[in-house]
């Protein structure tokens, strides 16, 4: 196996158009999460101009002359500890590969300059990175490919009374702001930046960390809604009221999903579910576009648990070599993913947790203030 490691600026035309046609064919094959757009290679490059040590490792069978078979992007820090691309931001994660590929993890690990490989949202399929996973979770999905009534109709079979109120609530907000309108591919880059104060707020107001006060997600954000290619978009999607922006969401799409991310919505018009409306307006969208899903992301949400047809997997983990550094980086970490693991994945710690972090929002927002 011929290993090389590039930039993702520095890799030639001949392979980033090998990458991309690797994952149009990866749900033919029965491996969509392949297809994803945070493993593609547009988000490899915005993500090499906005971090260091972004590198993408080019697999070939037949000696360095040889087609490419696989691509592996990743993030290393100088000694040798590595992480899954935008690890903490990214919703799919892996190594792209066409069917009935095999790779050994400790041969590419050395070959990267790698210690240990951090991840936590790694896609099915990846046998020889399973062996070190450490959990795995839901990922829930909204299945559009065969149209918008054909949804609909399935969400009605689950619950007719909860199909028809989620379905009256953008009615409901109209009435009340004054008409509703909807626009499946914002181009404004005001409405983008909107998006990105909303969703600050909302991260101090809940206690959460603010991923917009990193000025690099902000750039990579923006550089990643103006990104347009045959097979990657960045869209921007708005449910305007009156007029005004009542909620936003910002995603990835291919041309076989759009990986939902950043959603956020005007407090004022929270008792209509805007956020819920703009949702099934998104899936309407894409049905139209031609999609198979939604990919909502990993993570336990009422909106989600209401909206989705299935799920899908993902895994967190660490493939590891016998090196020092591979065991100081995991038993730093490891202590702290456990206990938010546990949190989240019990209602009766998950909500006094929830309370707890938005009481310490309102300390913060006081502070301030004053």
């Amino acid at each position: 196996m011929d290993i090389r490691v590039y930039r993702p600026d520095d890799m030639s035309g001949a392979d980033r158009a090998a990458w991309t046609t690797t994952q149009l064919k990866a749900p033919q094959h029965g491996s969509s999460q392949m297809a994803n757009p945070f493993l593609s290679p547009e988000f490899a490059t915005a993500m090499g101009r906005h971090r260091r040590g972004v590198r993408v490792a080019v697999l070939r069978e037949d000696g360095s002359h040889g087609e490419p078979v696989a691509f592996f992007p990743y993030q290393r820090t100088p000694t040798g500890v590595g992480r899954a691309i935008g690890l903490g931001l990214s919703d799919c994660q892996g190594l792209v590969h066409g069917p009935g590929f095999r790779w050994e993890a400790h041969e590419l690990l050395a070959a990267c300059g790698l210690a240990i490989w951090e991840f936590d949202h790694l896609a099915e399929g990846q046998q020889p990175f399973e062996e070190s996973i450490t959990g795995t979770f839901p990922s829930p999905v909204i299945d559009v490919a065969d149209g918008w009534d054909a949804y609909v109709a399935r969400m009605r079979e689950r619950s007719a009374r909860g199909t028809r109120v989620r379905l009256a609530q953008e009615r409901k907000l109209g009435q009340a702001a004054g008409g509703v309108r909807y626009v499946h591919d914002e181009r404004d880059p005001a409405m983008l930046r909107t998006l990105m104060e909303w969703k600050s707020a909302q991260y101090r107001r809940t206690g959460r960390s603010d991923r917009f006060a990193h000025q690099w997600i902000t750039r990579l954000v923006e550089q990643l809604f103006h990104t347009r290619t045959e097979s990657f978009s960045g869209l921007l999607s708005v449910l305007y009221a009156g007029g005004r922006p009542a909620a936003l969401h910002f995603g990835l799409r291919s041309q076989h999903l759009l990986a939902c991310w950043f959603t956020a919505y005007d407090p004022v018009f929270a008792k209509f579910s805007p956020g819920v409306s703009l949702h099934l307006r998104m899936a309407q969208g894409a049905a139209g576009d031609g999609l198979a899903y939604l990919d909502l992301g990993r993570g336990q949400r009422d909106h989600k648990d209401a909206l989705k047809t299935r799920e899908l997997c993902v895994s967190e983990g660490w493939v590891t070599r016998r090196h020092p550094v591979a065991l100081a980086h995991q038993a730093r970490r490891a202590p702290a993913r456990a206990l938010r693991n546990t949190v989240v994945a019990r209602p009766e710690l998950r909500r006094p947790a929830d309370r707890l972090l938005r009481s310490m929002g309102r300390v913060r927002a006081w502070k301030g203030a004053s």
